[in-house]
């Protein structure tokens, strides 16, 4: 019993015990894990407290985004303000907040950071918000502020780690602290990527949209707010579905915060947006000058003419640039259209399946891209009489008819592997008419045009080349070629002081100079006709162009004498050794140098030098340099006004009745004057001519010298190209009457300088020569067997003497 009491009292009591010291070790459990957490806040407090006073100092001065200066591009104009020309990485255009239109900040505070005016740069909301969204996997708004994302963009690292995310919040502070909200916004709007190498919605709506920013449509601006995020996700060009829906969904958000109505919303959702297609922009096609230009400044600025912002303004006139790049590209074209098909461009498997095909069509139009209006096309069908050929579109077109012709060659059974059109074949293609094409070709040939001012010197059109992303050779500048006929004029100027008149009767006679006379191998030239007249005027023989009038007539002037008068106009003397073929242009010249010479005619006898740039700011506008407004009374007499004159009356003659007739036949005016040139073997084409107001150069050739056809002659070739830019450069020109100059008088209707009136100057040359009647030779009519043409080569002194000038 005493046994079982025992038993009984000890299990009664246990209990009781264990349960009073469960509860002191509880409480002293809840006492001590207290006083961790306290311990652990305290620590985590005073770690972040040792980070922020660790980190704070080493955050960024952000006083200097005051005067937020961002990396801005080079951009060069033309003298009536439009962009020719693009050069850095980043393209920009720095405005201020107030320039900023409310609808685009309002579509990028709807979308990116509606709370922006209210917060302290840390939407803890906004946090909590894309924090159970996360959790829900739904999509978020995202919690970064615009302020955090200025604070990450502008000073920080794209790396995704603790230490950044920290310097990012006491940055956001910092900014928030020393900045206004205003300074922010706009610092955000000027700086944020947008895709196309877009920085800032300024130069977004530009490059997108072909407009400026204040000009935007609700519709557009919700387009460009969507770019933050994902510059190439909601891309328009690329993924037009996507860009579209995150418009939309922007719209909404404009409304839900109450910067427009739901009627608002309504049409600009069913607004058509028109963007601007890549690469096919509305400026004018002035590449090479844009180029030029960028050479000049980089030599003066160094890089930082990338990033500073820079705006450098042209001579050029949009109007006539565009419309030389006109003239030159058709003129071009109208010269390829006779040439032989040389064959398709390249040659592609077309697979079965149609993915696959799909596929293989778009890589090689990606890679054989448009040249302007010559598009490129794969051919999937071909016979003699039509052709079925695609585009990147995907839609199949038709060529039958006349957009055949050009191509029959390679359209014959007997083609070779390498020209026949074929299925695909890669051929280039240009629509003539809605739903009518005809097949053409890239040209080999080249062409150059420049256009400037006789009176001041100011560049107004300029075209280096046929296509400057196939050839950034300039060939105005940098192309040294023989000027044949065209150069003519500078020797019969020289020989009006000698006395010789425009009646001045020169016998068109043949000539022969042995090897002993030439120092070198026997020289006997030819008329481009192959025709010798006899005896005619001075006037009429330069209207015809007659070699064996102008040899005779440099005779009278002298070699020695005659390549130190046409260095007055701007010509190198030793690119012009003083021989008898000086008289046929065997010489080398540039086109610029051309244009300049004729300038002197032009302007009463005056050498100017070409102007390219006028001035230089910086982005805020701070001119930086200016060429003072240049007039005659600053420039070089080169000749007498009298000698201008009278050469004036002979260049008008050319454009009149001479080889240039067309000129003044199509035109319709009778202030045109000019020369052609054709060298030998058909090897340069020129015409250069003048309107009182403008002169102008026309070239076309082979890089590699090489006849252009037996037919193919400077009023052929390059004379359409000039008539063609004058047509639109002096649509609203008034004709020029031009005063006599003392020291000329008229006497029978022909002007004589005073004291050379008939019979008291230069009576005739080469009239003693023996006159054997017309003689055709037996060689080629056209060929003068003057020195093989110069050989092209780069000359870059051009490019700083405009500058400089």
């Amino acid at each position: 019993m005493p046994k079982n009491d025992t038993s009984s009292t000890h299990s009664s009591e246990t209990p009781v015990l264990t349960g009073r010291t469960a509860l002191i070790w509880a409480g002293r459990l809840v006492v001590g894990l207290a006083g961790l957490a306290v311990a652990g806040v305290a620590c985590v407090l005073m770690a972040v407290g040792i980070a922020l006073a660790v980190a704070y100092p080493n955050l960024p001065e952000v006083a200097g985004l005051a005067d937020y200066r961002p990396k801005l591009p080079l951009r060069v104009i033309t003298s009536d303000g439009e962009l020719i020309g693009e050069f850095g990485e980043e393209r920009r255009n720095l405005l201020t907040i107030n320039e900023i239109p409310a609808v685009m900040k309002n579509a990028v505070l709807a979308i990116e950071d509606a709370r922006f005016f209210e917060h302290n740069g840390v939407d803890y909301r906004g946090m909590i918000r894309a924090a159970l969204a996360n959790l829900r996997q739904a999509k978020s708004q995202g919690a970064s502020t615009i302020t955090m994302q200025v604070a990450r963009n502008v000073y920080l690292s794209a790396e995704k780690s603790y230490t950044r995310k920290i310097y990012e919040v006491l940055l956001t502070f910092k900014l928030e602290h020393m900045l206004t909200k205003e300074q922010i916004l706009e610092i955000y709007m000027n700086q944020i990527f947008l895709g196309q190498r877009a920085y800032g919605f300024s130069a977004a709506a530009q490059i997108y949209y072909g407009k400026a920013l204040k000009d935007v449509t609700i519709a557009e601006a919700a387009m460009l707010a969507g770019l933050p995020q994902a510059p190439s996700a909601y891309n328009p060009i690329k993924n037009p579905r996507r860009a579209r829906s995150r418009q939309l969904h922007i719209i909404d958000r404009m409304v839900e915060n109450g910067f427009i109505t739901a009627q608002e919303a309504e049409v600009a959702k069913a607004e058509e947006l028109k963007l601007r297609p890549v690469g096919n922009s509305d400026k004018p096609h002035a590449e090479f000058v844009a180029e030029m230009v960028r050479q000049s400044i980089v030599n003066q600025y160094g890089e930082e003419a990338y990033t500073r912002g820079l705006v450098v303004t042209t001579t050029l006139k949009a109007n006539e640039q565009h419309a030389a790049y006109r003239a030159v590209r058709q003129g071009v074209l109208d010269y390829e259209r006779r040439q032989f098909y040389r064959g398709p461009e390249l040659f592609i498997d077309l697979p079965a399946d149609k993915a696959a095909r799909d596929d293989a069509i778009d890589e090689a139009l990606t890679d054989r891209p448009d040249n302007d209006d010559l598009l490129s096309a794969v051919v999937l069908e071909a016979n003699a009489r039509r052709v079925l050929a695609v585009r990147q579109d995907g839609e199949p077109f038709e060529i039958t008819g006349e957009g055949l012709k050009p191509v029959q060659s390679g359209l014959s059974d007997k083609a070779g592997p390498n020209v026949k059109i074929r299925p695909g074949a890669l051929i280039r293609v240009v629509q003539t008419a809605p739903r009518t094409w005809r097949i053409t070709q890239l040209p080999e040939v080249e062409s150059a045009f420049v256009a400037l001012d006789p009176r001041t010197g100011k560049v107004i059109a300029l075209v280096g080349g046929f296509d400057f992303q196939k050839s950034k050779f300039n060939h105005v500048t940098q192309a040294w070629r023989q000027p044949g006929s065209s150069f003519k004029p500078f020797i019969y100027s020289a020989a009006l002081e000698k006395g010789l008149t425009p009646m001045t009767v020169v016998n068109d006679a043949p000539l022969f100079y042995s090897a002993g006379e030439t120092g070198g191998k026997p020289w006997e030239p030819k008329n481009y006709d192959g025709q010798f007249e006899g005896p005619m005027s001075v006037r009429r023989a330069l209207a015809k162009s007659k070699n064996m009038v102008s040899i005779r007539v440099l005779q009278l002037v002298g070699t020695q004498s005659a390549q130190e008068w046409v260095s007055r106009f701007g010509f190198d003397a030793d690119k012009h050794p003083p021989y008898l073929t000086m008289a046929l242009g065997a010489g080398s010249v540039t086109p610029m140098q051309m244009a300049t010479g004729y300038s002197v005619f032009a302007n009463g006898g005056y050498r100017i030098s070409p102007i390219l740039i006028t001035r230089v700011t910086d982005h805020k506008g701070k001119v930086l340099y200016e060429t003072p407004e240049p007039t005659l009374s600053d420039a070089e007499r080169a000749i007498e006004p009298r000698n201008a004159f009278v050469m004036n009356s002979l260049l008008q003659e050319i454009t009149r009745s001479g080889t240039a007739a067309r000129a003044q036949a199509t035109l319709k005016r009778t202030d045109l004057f000019g020369k052609t040139g054709t060298t030998n073997d058909s090897v340069d084409a020129w015409f250069v001519g003048y309107q009182p107001t403008l002169v102008a150069a026309a070239w076309v050739g082979y890089d590699t010298p090489r006849n252009l056809g037996s037919r193919e002659t400077g009023g052929g070739l390059s004379l359409p190209i000039w008539i063609s830019f004058m047509s639109q450069a002096l649509k609203d020109v008034p004709v020029s009457p031009y005063t006599p100059p003392p020291g000329v008088i008229n006497v029978g209707g022909e002007w004589y300088f005073e004291e050379f009136t008939p019979g008291n100057g230069v009576h005739g040359l080469g009239l003693q020569d023996p006159w054997p009647g017309a003689v055709v030779p037996e060689s080629n009519p056209a060929a003068s067997t003057a020195p093989a043409a110069a050989p092209v080569v780069e000359d870059r002194r051009g490019i700083l003497d405009l500058f400089r000038n």
